[in-house]
């Protein structure tokens, strides 16, 4: 990987065995994410060559979700088209074109063909240029000037953290996309190769986990999603839309249209605390009322939001994304002098007191939150890692945050579970625990480590107190992160880390993948504890006092539009070493 859009293959060929065992020709291919690859031939013969240099091209045309699959389609026939080739399908076309022309194609074998002429210590190119429905090339929003990421920098004890941040942030800047029709609202597609389009749940989460390097992102992905928002009378007036998503072998499909709609409130309100300016925010305040407004009514007798609705399962983690935007939301509409805010919190607290009683699985070891509530009052009793989103509360104003579904015993009993080597793999949360009849390493929502579930789950338990079972995931991800290249996929297997071992990859992971990415983010600057409250002038620091990295410098992000740099000691002591003039430090 040259980086987080481009990677390069080399190989070398030994056309004759006359000079000995060192290979003549260097072939060097470098491939990026817009659609184009180049193929260099250096040579370092000592006499001139004459090479034929072939390119064999086919392709089934299929969506990438079934490529994901492993599903293969029959291979279309290509025709010669211009300087390449194109193959057509009843979904649509696919050209690709060779500069320079090559001297022969033929369609029946999809083979383009060149006469190469090296001379001695020389090169030559060809680039081949891949566009669907022969359209122009794709510009990357991220290799602009116009980024809305800040350029942030970590240095610290731990020698992997300064890799992590830059490279978590170029991941970042790779996947940005920009909306057609309002060039200047950018979001980030959710990842390559498999889903380089907008995710709506996933891209509110990734902007919400990389709110400490600026607002931008937020405000631009807000914006993109307010105009989907469903605005036709109806059950789903409000909602933002979003497809429906595989939840593992214990559960049906869960609506990510529904964890998008109850993101939106939470982004915006979170996103006003970090510097939001009040014009975005007085803009996106109605489509967030609407998302509110459809959370009140969508909610069943059992006070319980269904999964998808209606008629679905309660799940766990859709109850903590309900219950925080409540509470976010009440908080956001309070600031602005809207009403609705105390008919929210009404709502939350009756949540809270039936969650704490009726989605407890008790057992002889304490119990656990259960996965799901199903409709006729059943628990789903499987120990899942979507219960961090438990621990995820949410921001409020002078730096406090939500109160939590759980109470203090639950909580306790969740650091306890996540702490030990039924959920801690050693290279961060499993998604399911290994106890459990379902359990697969590689199973994305029945085992394996979601990066980004994990790094809830260490702010989530930092933030309660837990430190010791936050630092312990945390050094988990990051050792993942070495091997590979600090380049985390979005998933990996949870098979038990071992001395000297490495994490297996998951076949099907995007890398990069803009949750994952951002998790990296918030995997660092959840240890300085940065709570700002920017419309009150004042940011508040809450350090993992443990420092489990040791000494952590980051400078580079943004509090207020503003700088903002801020040290963490061996000791867990912080210190703000740059903020904007008018931000005070909270206590």
């Amino acid at each position: 990987m040259l980086s987080a859009d481009s990677a390069r293959f080399v190989a070398t060929v030994l056309p004759s065995t006359e000079g000995g065992p060192d290979p003549d020709v260097v072939v060097e291919r470098t491939r990026h994410a817009d659609g184009t690859e180049r193929i260099t031939l250096h040579s370092a013969a000592s006499r001139p060559l004459r090479l034929p240099v072939e390119v064999s091209l086919g392709t089934d045309l299929a969506e990438l979700g079934a490529v994901a699959s492993g599903r293969a389609g029959p291979e279309l026939p290509a025709s010669v088209h211009d300087s390449g080739m194109r193959w057509s399908s009843g979904k649509g076309h696919c050209v690709v074109t060779a500069v320079p022309a090559p001297k022969d194609a033929l369609a029946s074998a999809g083979l383009l063909r060149w006469e190469v002429q090296l001379p001695p210590g020389g090169s030559q190119s060809v680039e081949l240029r891949v566009r669907p429905d022969g359209g122009g090339p794709v510009r990357p929003v991220g290799h602009g000037a116009s980024s809305p990421l800040s350029p942030a920098r970590a240095v610290g004890d731990e020698p992997t953290v300064g890799r992590l941040l830059e490279t978590s942030t170029a991941d970042l800047r790779a996947l940005l996309l920009r909306d057609p029709a309002y060039p200047t609202d950018v979001y980030v597609a959710a990842g390559a190769p498999w889903r380089c389009g907008l995710a709506p749940a996933e891209a509110l989460m990734a902007a919400r986990m990389a709110l400490p390097l600026g607002t931008r992102l937020a405000v631009g992905t807000l914006r993109t999603l307010a105009r989907s928002q469903i605005g036709t009378p109806g059950p789903r007036a409000g909602m933002i839309p979003g497809p429906m998503r595989n939840a593992g072998p214990l559960l049906p499909p869960g609506c990510t249209g529904i964890e998008a709609t109850l993101l939106f409130p939470v982004l915006l309100a979170e996103a006003w605390r970090w510097g939001t300016p009040e014009a975005d925010v007085e803009e996106l305040l109605p489509p967030a009322e609407r998302c509110l407004r459809w959370l009140l009514g969508a909610v069943d007798d059992s006070d319980f939001l269904p999964d998808p609705h209606p008629g679905g399962p309660a799940r766990c983690e859709t109850q903590a994304h309900a219950h925080r935007a409540a509470l976010l939301g009440a908080d956001l509409l309070d600031a602005h002098g809207r009403a609705g805010g105390g008919e929210l919190r009404e709502w939350a607290g009756r949540l809270r007191g039936r969650f704490r009683k009726e989605f407890w699985a008790a057992d002889r070891a304490g119990g656990r939150p259960a996965a799901a509530r199903l409709p006729d009052g059943r628990l789903v009793p499987y120990l899942t890692g979507s219960a961090a989103h438990l621990l995820d509360t949410g921001l409020l104003g002078s730096g406090e945050l939500a109160p939590g579904l759980l109470d203090k015993v639950q909580t306790e009993q969740v650091a306890r579970l996540f702490g030990g080597p039924a959920m801690d793999s050693g290279w961060g949360l499993r998604s399911m625990g290994v106890k459990e009849a379902a359990y697969n390493p590689f199973g994305h929502r029945s085992g394996a480590v979601r990066v980004h579930e994990t790094a809830v789950a260490v702010a989530g338990l930092a933030a309660a107190g837990y430190e010791k079972e936050a630092g312990s995931l945390l050094r988990g991800v990051l050792a993942a992160a070495e091997t590979f290249g600090h380049r985390l996929p979005e998933m990996y297997a949870s098979e038990q880390r071992a001395e000297g071992g490495a994490p297996l990859p998951h076949p099907a992971a995007c890398r990069p993948a803009a949750m994952t990415a951002a998790a990296g983010v918030q995997l660092l600057t959840v240890l300085a504890g940065i709570r700002p409250d920017a419309p009150a002038g004042t940011v508040t620091l809450n350090p993992v006092r443990s420092a489990p990295l040791g000494e952590l410098g980051l400078t580079g992000l943004r509090v207020a539009e503003a700088p903002f740099s801020v040290r963490v000691s061996r000791l867990g002591l912080a210190m703000v070493e740059e903020a904007a003039d008018r931000l005070q430090l909270g206590v």
